[in-house]
C-alpha cells in the first residue's frame, strides 16, 4: 500500500463513503420512502395482486421475461468488464510507457496501476454478484407467479399470500439489480482515479450527484408519483432484509 499517497487513500475513502452512504440513504434512511426506487416498489408489489385477479397471465409472463434478460445482460457485461480488467493487468508495463511518454496522467507506476485497476475488477466482481443474485430472485418470483391459482381453484386468502410472496420476491430482485447497477454507476466515477486523486474525487461526486436527482427530484419519479396508487400488498417492508439473512445493503 505504499504506492497509494495520502491523496489516493482520502480520495478512495471518500469514493467508499459516497458509494455505501447512498446505498445506506436509499435503503435504509427515513428518506427511502421518497425515492424512485421505493416508489417502484409498491408497484411492483400490486403489479403481482393484479396479476393474480387476471385469468389470462400472458402479458405478466412477458414481463417477467423481459427483467429476466436485462438482468442476465448486466451480468454478462461485469464479465465481459472483469475480463477488460484482466487484460489491462496484463499490458501494465506498456500502458505506463505509452501513458509516459504521451504526459497522460495516469499512475506512473506498475504497482499504483495495479491496485487501481484490481480495485476497479472487484467493483465489477460485486455487480455480477449482484446481478446473478437478483436473476435468481427473478426465476424464484416467477415460479411463485406461476404457481399463484386462478379465482376459483383455491381459497383467496391462499391466492392472495402467494401473489405476495411473489410480490416480494420481485421486490427483493429489484434491489438488487438496483445495488449492482449502482456498482456499474460508481465504478464510471472510479475510472477519474486514473487520471489522478482529485479528478477521482470530482468524478465521483458527479456521480453521486447525478444518482440523487435520478431518485428524489428526477422527471422519471415525478411521472412514476403521478399515477401511483396506494399499496394493495403486504404490509411495507422497505427496511427489512430478513430474507436474505442480512440488513446491510452492499450485501
Amino acid at each position: 500500500m505504499h504506492a497509494l499517497s495520502t491523496l489516493d487513500l482520502a480520495a478512495a475513502a471518500w469514493f467508499l463513503f459516497a458509494w455505501l452512504g447512498f446505498n445506506v440513504l436509499i435503503d435504509l434512511s427515513p428518506l427511502r420512502k421518497k425515492t424512485l426506487s421505493s416508489a417502484m416498489e409498491t408497484y411492483r408489489r400490486n403489479w403481482m395482486h393484479v396479476m393474480s385477479l387476471r385469468e389470462v397471465r400472458i402479458m405478466d409472463t412477458s414481463i417477467m421475461s423481459g427483467l429476466q434478460q436485462g438482468t442476465a445482460f448486466f451480468a454478462s457485461t461485469s464479465l465481459l468488464a472483469i475480463g477488460g480488467g484482466f487484460a489491462l493487468l496484463d499490458a501494465t508495463e506498456r500502458i505506463v510507457q505509452v501513458a509516459g511518454d504521451l504526459s497522460i496522467p495516469v499512475a506512473d507506476n506498475r504497482a499504483l496501476w495495479e491496485i487501481k485497476v484490481l480495485a476497479l475488477m472487484l467493483i465489477f466482481a460485486y455487480g455480477f454478484f449482484k446481478f446473478g443474485w437478483a436473476y435468481r430472485l427473478f426465476n424464484y418470483a416467477s415460479i411463485i407467479m406461476g404457481a399463484v391459482p386462478h379465482r376459483g381453484q383455491a381459497p383467496d386468502e391462499v391466492i392472495t399470500k402467494m401473489a405476495a410472496q411473489a410480490g416480494e420476491l420481485g421486490v427483493l430482485a429489484g434491489r438488487h439489480f438496483n445495488r449492482g447497477q449502482r456498482a456499474l454507476f460508481f465504478s464510471i466515477g472510479f475510472l477519474g482515479w486514473f487520471a489522478g486523486p482529485y479528478v477521482f474525487a470530482a468524478t465521483t461526486l458527479a456521480v453521486l450527484l447525478v444518482l440523487l436527482r435520478r431518485q428524489f427530484v428526477s422527471k422519471a419519479r415525478d411521472a412514476v408519483l403521478l399515477g401511483q396508487y396506494p399499496d394493495l400488498g403486504s404490509a411495507d417492508r422497505s427496511g427489512e432484509y430478513t430474507e436474505t439473512g442480512s440488513s446491510n445493503p452492499f450485501t
